[in-house]
């Protein structure tokens, strides 16, 4: 252990301590997800083989900063006691954060089946929410606790080592020299390695064990949004442009362009003049298999169970990602997710072809009604950009809120709160179009006493209050004069959870989408395979209003059964789900086939130069290029450059 005492050797102690810690971690989550990963040894060598490289990889970033300080610092202060205490002080704080970085990614992995990616990046970001949760959902302060007995220990164990390396003078030239070649490192490693080197298998959890949280982090941080063009597999604009239009072409459709990409149509439905109320719900984490109608056990969601006998209900309808904001896009803009962070989150996202705008223009008062701070993943600043009056936390009395958490009011005190804009749309004269967004089925999963048989905070219980709430509305809603005429659309934003042994594991995709409304829609069980993004046209179809459509999803209730598709992503797999097969396609321009994606064994084919147009590349091409020319135009109205 002598290389390791001199002044450099400081990072290379951290180091050694680090990366055993992170060999640890792995194992514990390699023992967590045992029954889901692909256990042949040769397969699990390579992961801990290149999790190394990775764990290696971004200690070499971190400690860029301790080497340029270390080259600087004159002998004459490196061995003074003060030095001495700042440098054991620096020290135990680097174990212990690396130790805290650990921990988290333990919980992290728990919550979603994964490292550390774009959600943590937002839970930076959005540090009050996101601290308030994890307050409440773990023993935190015993937590912080134990890892500052770990910090001493090592500290401890390592005490001999840091004094000798602190004892150890070093010329200045010799100081410039050696930190000009470790600083050369980290160049090596930005220039040699990228994410790709962990995607080792098909098989999705031994790639997330192999990578390394601190390196996925700020790999996440630094591509937030993705170059469709420049990443992916693309195709010719005119065969793209034909292609397009036969994708969202219905036999109600009339378009009213011929330039490339502009797919505005006239859609006609028979003109129903008399407007309706809707009352759009989307629920927090609602996955189908939670709904004893999908097969899900425990009768926690009796009455939602109920209400599919009583509703349109659309028994293949798949979330488009893995995001509350995800859903949100789908549903009001009806296009297909684009590679990166959701457009709600973006700039420039204000006057957009959207569901609310078809029923602003037809003189409907449009809400968005939220239990919590809009402000978390800029979702006021999206509606209200796109016509719509915000409600959220700030706006709910605190008289009138029987329970909180760090997430927002309970969801009856939120459906309390909708009702009564209802209420006021009613008293004015006015048809109403409310978006309501709930909260409570979400860690930490509390809601209020009292009001169903599972005691609070679970996660089963949680659903199940959400269940009694929608009930609950529901019940509230039918004492209104404006019930019979009111469409009530119950959705959910995406699943509980998105991991899985694949990259989009289609099951965790599966939602609920009911339509009810006893006096206009006639029950029935629609089996057709479709997206979120379907939902506007299905809802304006059904509505029975004509209207101007820049949209890309169709109406699921004229769609033939061959037609049926779905959109499902992450930040950077863009997926096509058939019947038949479902088509990824990847950075680096490729191309993945699954066939029989609903059954098993499943097919894996690569491809880098498909033979026949992909359909997915025309759905994310197309949105991609579509977003891209917004922004263009809406920088153009500002006066900035496109």
């Amino acid at each position: 252990m002598r290389y390791l005492h001199h002044r450099f050797g400081l990072p290379l102690i951290f180091a050694c301590v680090s990366v055993a810690a992170f060999a640890i971690l792995r194992l514990v989550l390699l023992a967590y997800s045992w029954t889901d990963v692909n256990a042949h040894p040769w397969l699990l060598a390579k992961v801990f083989v290149i999790g190394g490289i990775y764990d290696l990889a971004a200690l070499c970033y971190f400690a860029i900063p301790f080497w340029i300080y270390l080259a600087l610092i004159p002998n004459r202060w490196y061995q003074k006691p003060w030095h001495r205490a700042l440098t054991w002080f620096v020290f135990a704080a680097s174990v212990y954060g690396m130790l805290f970085e650990c921990v988290a990614e333990y919980f992290f992995w728990d919550e979603f089946g994964v490292r550390f990616n774009f959600i943590s990046v937002d839970y930076l970001v959005y540090r009050q929410e996101v601290t308030g949760n994890i307050w409440e959902s773990y023993p935190v302060v015993p937590l912080l606790a134990a890892i500052a007995v770990v910090t001493l220990a090592i500290c401890w164990g390592v005490r001999k080592h840091v004094h000798a390396a602190l004892a150890s003078p070093m010329p200045r030239t010799r100081r410039f020299v050696a930190a000009t070649g470790w600083l050369l490192l980290p160049a090596i490693v930005y220039a040699a390695i990228d994410g790709r080197l962990q995607n080792l298998s098909d098989n999705r959890f031994d790639n997330e064990l192999a990578g390394n949280g601190f390196y996925q982090f700020v790999h996440a941080f630094r591509h937030n949004e993705l170059d469709y063009d420049q990443f992916y597999l693309t195709a010719d604009p005119a065969k793209l442009d034909v292609r397009l239009r036969a994708l969202v072409n219905e036999k109600n459709a009339h378009f009213l362009s011929d330039a490339p990409l502009d797919i505005r149509r006239r859609i006609d439905n028979g003109n129903q003049q008399e407007p309706v109320n809707v009352m759009l719900v989307m629920v927090e984490s609602l996955s189908a298999s939670y709904l004893g109608v999908y097969g899900g056990k425990g009768n926690l969601t009796p009455y939602l169970d109920q209400l599919s006998n009583e509703s349109l209900w659309f028994s293949r309808l798949y979330a488009t990602g893995t995001r509350t904001v995800r859903g949100m896009e789908a549903a009001t803009l009806s296009m297909p997710p684009t590679a990166g962070q959701s457009i709600v989150r973006r700039p420039h996202n204000e006057h957009l072809p959207n569901l609310g705008r078809v029923f602003q223009e037809r003189g409907y008062d449009t809400r968005f009604i939220y239990g919590g701070h809009g402000y978390f993943d800029n979702m006021n600043a999206f509606f209200a950009g796109n016509g719509f009056e915000i409600l959220d936390r700030t706006d709910i009395p605190d008289d009138e809120v029987i329970f909180s958490n760090v997430w927002g009011v309970a969801d009856e005190v939120l459906f309390n709160q909708a009702i009564k804009a209802a209420d006021k749309s009613f008293a004015a004269k006015k048809p109403f179009f409310h978006f309501v967004m709930t909260t409570t089925n979400h860690r930490p999963y509390t809601y209020p006493d009292g009001r169903i048989d599972i005691e609070s905070p679970h996660k089963g219980g949680a659903v199940k209050y959400t269940d009694y709430a929608i009930h609950k509305l529901l019940e509230d809603a039918r004492t209104k004069p404006w019930f019979k005429n009111t469409v009530f659309v119950i959705l959910a934003d995406h699943c509980a959870s998105s991991a899985g042994k694949s990259e989009l594991p289609v099951k965790n995709y599966l939602i609920p989408m009911f339509i009810y409304a006893p006096e206009l829609v006639k029950p029935a069980k629609i089996e057709t395979l479709a997206s979120q993004m379907d939902l506007a046209p299905t809802l304006l179809g059904l509505l029975g209003y004509d209207y101007d459509s820049e949209f890309m999803g169709k109406n699921v209730l004229e769609m033939k059964p061959d037609e049926g598709r779905a959109l499902i992503s992450t930040y950077q797999a863009l997926g096509l789900l058939t019947d038949h097969e479902l088509e990824i396609l990847w950075p680096q321009r490729k191309i993945e086939r699954q066939l029989d994606p609903f059954g098993k064994p499943t097919k894996n084919i690569s491809a880098d130069a498909p033979a026949t147009l992909p359909d997915a590349v025309v759905y994310y091409q197309a949105a991609s290029a579509r977003w891209r020319r917004h922004v263009e135009q809406q920088m153009k109205a500002q006066g900035g450059a496109p």
